[in-house]
């Protein structure tokens, strides 16, 4: 582990401050969150940077609201079709 300085407003420390284990994981995770959704990082990379299982950082990034699937409803309902019509040509 390696201890960071950084500036910040006096009414944020508090939140930068956190009080166990869980919560200055749930920051750590934040702070990588952006570079997933860059495709700088992997949720797996993400998860060893943390120490994690990549499932369970899924799993938090949920809890929080943050999705696993980043698409739109339209391309989710255009691999639904793909997957029913690959299902049917291969039965």
């Amino acid at each position: 582990m390696a201890v960071v300085s950084m500036e910040m407003p006096d009414e944020m420390v508090e939140f930068a401050m956190p009080s166990n284990k869980d919560e200055q994981l749930k920051i750590n995770a934040m702070i990588l969150y952006p570079y997933i959704q860059q495709g700088m990082i992997s949720h797996g990379k993400a998860a060893e940077i943390l120490g994690i299982f990549k499932i369970d950082l899924i799993t938090l990034y949920g809890k929080m609201g943050l999705s696993y699937i980043d698409m739109s409803e339209d391309e989710i309902e255009e691999e639904l079709k793909t997957v029913k019509y690959l299902k049917e040509v291969m039965e």
